[in-house]
């Protein structure tokens, strides 16, 4: 019997000796030779065939440097800033999720006629539009693409919509860059071409107008923000007084939530604005909690109570502020943009339009990608009983999707936004590499990317490992917060 369960051990080894062999030469090895290059000087230009230099321990020496090195900064700010871009993906995806869930096949034989019929005349009303308008043949390619995508959608169903969205998913990553690239060449780009004779346009209606109603504009967008930032950190301290948060919950979202209101004041440039407006949404919290004091309230127990969902929504709102600001900071340059004549953006080559191409791009892939498709399975999983349910009570179709739809997929929501998280952390080597080669002036350099220049462009293998093993603990405590803090309601 020994013998025979000797023999089935092996035999069993003997098959998974493959995987092994693979983890530990291509996973556990490197890992164990990452982590001490990490506190070693190890440099191809000192420790190779030509020089045998000899290698020294370092200690945190190089931890020391990273955290000291300006460059560091810029790339975990690059990382970020394209980070900025995960809430409005997996929003996308979920809308093409809710259009792509139900089959829009017609039932009747004579409707579908009917709709066919539609789309050949409004694919071909398009085309005519564009030539007697002499536009470009950009806008004569593009009107009978959608043409075709409508009639195929009419002949097709909903099939053909959810393989034209999921097909960017399956497509070469370095192919659709390559593609990208040239969708944003400056002076023949498509996406110029288009742009040209609308920014036209604006030039005059912008040129025709007061200078006061540009800076009216933005200035009222700035009161906005403020306004935004008020009515949350009201409902926060309500949400405070009636024990559904913690004190930890409400200084973390407060400081979040300040953020934007000290850059907002730069778009009128007054930086003592900033300060007044902070004062002034620290002073409604203040009264909420005073109020709360007064009339003999204790604090809540759990201090981080309601950290998960408050800290998104804060950091959701902090997205959408600073999108308030980059329109307000345009608006008010308009008008001495618009003294010389719109042109369009330089895209890649262009400091400040780097990163924004990036997330234009990086959007355009993440809506059809695997997220749609958990957010499908997610769907389909959904009891129709409970839209029944609420339809029988009198819930609109926006009701249902908050009340019904939203908090049952509540687990495929939290694994996504973890997974983005990660990937968003450990992203951008590939694009960056194909499309700007981290310029201009390392806009787009992200944190992976800056271990592929110190390890492969510089030699300094050392030092590239201590900022991979950095990038790995950031990752690590960003994914451990967000189980701590995230997962809580999931499961209810």
């Amino acid at each position: 019997m020994a013998n025979v369960r000797t023999r089935q051990l092996f035999v069993g080894l003997g098959f998974i000796l493959p995987n092994i062999l693979g983890f530990l030469t291509f996973t556990l090895v490197p890992l164990v030779v990452s982590f001490t290059l990490a506190f070693s000087n190890w440099d191809l230009h000192l420790h190779n065939m030509f020089r045998d230099e000899p290698l020294r321990f370092l200690g945190l020496d190089n931890f020391k440097e990273l955290f000291h090195h300006p460059d560091f900064w810029q790339y975990f700010g690059n990382t970020l800033f394209l980070m900025m871009g995960i809430p409005f993906s997996m929003a996308g995806s979920l809308g093409a999720a809710l259009l792509l869930s139900k089959d829009s096949k017609t039932k009747t034989d004579l409707l579908k006629p009917k709709l066919l019929a539609g789309a050949v005349m409004l694919s071909c009303f398009l085309v005519i539009l564009c030539l007697g308008l002499e536009m470009s043949a950009m806008f004569l390619l593009l009107s009978l693409l959608f043409g075709g995508i409508v009639i195929g959608g009419v002949l097709g169903g909903i099939t053909v919509y959810r393989t034209l969205f999921y097909m960017p998913a399956f497509t070469a990553g370095v192919a659709t860059y390559i593609l990208w690239k040239k969708l944003y060449n400056p002076q023949v780009g498509p996406f110029n071409q288009v742009l040209r004779p609308f920014l036209d346009s604006l030039t005059s209606l912008v040129q025709s107008m007061p200078v006061w109603v540009m800076s009216g504009l933005s200035v009222f967008l700035v009161v906005a923000i403020f306004i935004i930032a008020a009515s949350y950190i009201s409902k926060l301290g309500r949400f405070w007084r009636t024990e559904e948060v913690g004190w930890l919950t409400l200084l973390f979202a407060l400081l979040i939530t300040l953020v934007p209101i000290f850059f907002a004041s730069k778009v009128i440039q007054h930086w003592h604005l900033g300060f007044i407006l902070s004062v002034a949404v620290i002073a409604v919290m203040g009264w909420e909690v005073w109020s709360s004091l007064f009339s003999g309230r204790k604090p809540v127990r759990d201090r981080a109570k309601g950290m998960g969902e408050h800290l998104m929504l804060s950091v959701l709102l902090l997205i959408a502020n600073f999108s308030l600001i980059g329109i307000s900071l345009v608006i008010w340059n308009l008008p001495s943009m618009a003294s010389d004549g719109l042109n369009p953006p330089e895209w890649l080559t262009d400091f400040h339009w780097a990163k924004p191409s990036l997330m234009i791009m990086m959007l355009w892939m993440a809506i059809g990608s695997n997220n749609m498709i958990l957010y499908l399975a997610g769907l389909t999983n959904i009891s129709p009983e409970l839209y029944e349910a609420a339809e029988i009570d009198g819930a609109s179709r926006f009701q249902r999707f908050w009340h019904v739809t939203w908090p049952q997929l509540a687990p495929v929501t939290f694994f996504i936004f973890v997974m983005s998280m990660i990937h968003g952390l450990q992203g951008g080597f590939e694009i960056a590499r194909t499309m700007t080669e981290g310029g201009p002036a390392g806009a787009t350099t992200t944190l992976s990317y800056s271990v592929y220049i110190e390890g492969f462009e510089t030699g300094r293998l050392g030092y590239a490992s201590a900022v991979a093993w950095a990038l790995f603990v950031l990752v690590l405590a960003v994914t451990l917060f967000n189980f701590k803090f995230g997962n809580r309601n999931t499961n209810d």
